[in-house]
């Protein structure tokens, strides 16, 4: 793993060297403690622009040029969601605190080393590169809490804000284990898109102020020394957290506006990543952890398998492993525990797996025994069909609704009305609202909806959002329109139509379905073989068949939850709990899937 950190963080140096002043780190020539003092005397007197004049700073350049397709609102790391829509957003400046009650209610200053370390002093207190735009009540709810790493089973409480926060950022006790072993009080976790950048303020915090953190009063993360100054077990998550989430654009860019538009230094540790390891590796740990042992795959599905191993020791700490997929390196996760799920597989497929075991310094074991597994095949069957005959009673007025759908989902639909049909049958008509999913972790591959504009109005369309991204379109007319999106989506978190493009048109939908990506090898037929009751709410099935068949039942995500032989054709299904599932009935070479639902 050596190697790979070093090609990335080459890569990043080339990219942003282009960036740095002629001549910058010129007298940046030293090693361990030695270069951290070269770089101080670098950084050191900027141009201290006061705690007030941040507020034009975040004004211009904290702007969200990365993950939005606008860029007129903040980027707070506490808010954004990098890979769907954000919970909320703020206007500069409009949306600065006064004051918050909730989340989502304004943005203020956050000081990533709390101010009262230094008792609120300058420059400290509006050095931009430890300032940033936060959520007014995220930041209240952080408090002075050191960052760290998040035991989930220890989450803290407090009124007006939930935990983990809406973009997933958490406080609660840190996980006394793995690579933050050695604390266990309350500290604040970030969301992995931004653990690096928090990582990089502390390198530069305590390299700006070497020669002053000292005297400054007791803080958890640092040890009191000029030279080392950030104490175990935070170096080590603050080296892991960089080394996980290498420099960004967003780093790089604020870098400069610092630089070139603001108070006139760097922060070292964007421009070079690599000298984090070159200040602090003073006495280098080079003993690689042993090779994990006893790896297995098993499980498979149509699209993920399972791997267990035998964990692997080391003489600091083992803090991940990295996973190779017939020879070939495919992925690195920060986690000691001996046990993983692979997704993302094609089904039908041999897969052929070696893992080794990685430190804090980079060290990478010995390989481990190889292990391979074959994906099952996979089919397109119906998994939801709703035709919206369980709404609530035929009703002219726009109003809220809820109701258990065909397949037993429950659904919900906002200022909507239940009295149009459409192909001959009842209807949900949306009007400014959305049509949601109530239930979740289930795969999709292709929704398809029928849908038509009632009344007047013109023609327009609908957001299909999953997961917090839009994944298509939905057009409607003034007559029936069927549309097909696909999705390809292994687990639905969340699933709504929303966004009508014209809030006074009023729109039907019927006919909503799509398929899963499910297992099969159908050569029974259909009519040949079925399962009753169906759904069933007591303990037992019964197929149209008295010789004997083997059975599995999987959930909708493609793991096994049962499996048998039927009995004089009955099948014990009392330990399903409630849900959908898959059940594979197969006989000699002869196999069939249908859905079953458990109430």
């Amino acid at each position: 793993m050596k190697q790979f950190y070093t090609i990335i963080f080459l890569l990043i140096s080339l990219t942003t060297f282009a960036q740095i002043p002629a001549g910058y780190y010129d007298t940046a020539t030293g090693t361990g403690y030695t270069l951290k003092t070269q770089l101080h005397n670098i950084i050191d007197d900027h141009n201290d622009q006061g705690y007030d004049a941040i507020d034009a700073f975040i004004g211009n350049y904290d702007l969200d040029n990365y993950y939005e397709t606008t860029s007129n609102t903040i980027l707070d790391i506490y808010s954004e969601n990098p890979t769907g829509n954000d919970p909320y957003n703020f206007t500069p400046v409009t949306d600065e605190c006064g004051e918050y009650d909730s989340e989502g209610d304004c943005y203020n200053k956050e000081h990533v080393i709390p101010q009262s370390f230094f008792n609120s002093n300058s420059p400290m207190r509006g050095d931009a590169h430890q300032l940033l735009p936060s959520d007014g009540r995220v930041n209240g709810f952080r408090n002075n809490a050191p960052y760290g790493r998040v035991d989930d089973s220890q989450l803290s409480s407090q009124s007006g804000i939930s935990n983990p926060t809406q973009n997933g950022s958490k406080l609660g006790n840190n996980l006394n284990s793995g690579y933050s072993a050695g604390y266990s009080d309350e500290v604040f976790e970030p969301i992995d898109e931004f653990k690096g950048d928090i990582a990089r303020i502390y390198f530069y915090f305590v390299t700006r102020y070497e020669d002053q953190i000292s005297a400054w009063s007791a803080y958890e993360m640092f040890d009191g020394s000029s030279d080392k100054a950030i104490a175990d077990p935070f170096l080590n998550i603050l080296r892991i957290w960089h080394e996980m989430d290498p420099v960004s654009q967003k780093e790089i860019d604020r870098n400069n506006n610092i630089y070139y538009n603001h108070q006139g230094n760097r922060n070292p540790f964007v421009d070079h990543p690599e000298w984090v390891a070159t200040v602090w590796d003073t006495d280098p740990d080079t003993e690689s952890p042993t090779a994990p042992t006893n790896l297995v795959a098993s499980n498979p599905t149509f699209n993920s398998i399972d791997l267990d191993w035998n964990a692997s020791t080391d003489n600091i700490g083992v803090v991940g492993y990295n996973y190779y997929i017939d020879d070939v390196y495919s992925a690195t996760v920060l986690s000691t525990t001996p046990s993983n799920t692979v997704l993302g597989l094609s089904p039908n497929t041999t897969y052929c797996f070696k893992i080794t075991a990685i430190d804090a310094a980079g060290n990478e074991s010995a390989f481990s025994n190889e292990a391979c597994e074959t994906t099952l095949e996979n089919t397109n069957l119906l998994c939801i069909d709703e035709s919206f005959e369980n709404m609530p009673a035929s009703s002219s007025s726009y109003s809220d609704r809820n109701w258990t759908g065909d397949d037993g989902y429950t659904w919900a639909a906002t200022d909507a009305r239940t009295d149009q049909t459409l192909n001959g049958s009842r209807a949900i008509t949306i009007r400014n609202g959305e049509l949601i999913l109530n239930d979740s972790n289930f795969p999709i591959e292709e929704l398809t909806v029928t849908t038509q504009r009632v009344f007047s109005g013109d023609s327009g369309t609908f957001d299909l959002v999953i997961n917090g991204n839009v994944i298509g379109t939905i057009p409607y007319g003034d007559s029936p329109v069927t549309t097909t999106i696909p999705c390809n989506i292994n687990n639905v978190v969340d699933l709504s139509i929303n966004n009508n493009s014209n809030p006074s048109n009023r729109v039907m939908f019927d006919d909503l379905k799509w398929t899963c990506f499910l297992l099969s090898n159908e050569e029974f037929t259909q009519k040949t073989i079925t399962i009753y009751p169906n759904p069933v709410s007591g303990n037992h099935i019964t197929v149209n068949t008295t010789e004997s068949l083997d059975f599995e039942i999987y959930n909708l995500l493609g793991k096994l939850t049962l499996k048998g032989t039927s009995q004089n054709g009955q099948i014990n299904v009392a330990n399903l709990t409630k849900g959908i599932y898959l059940i594979k009935l197969k006989t000699g070479n002869r196999t069939i899937t249908k859905k079953l639902i458990k109430q």
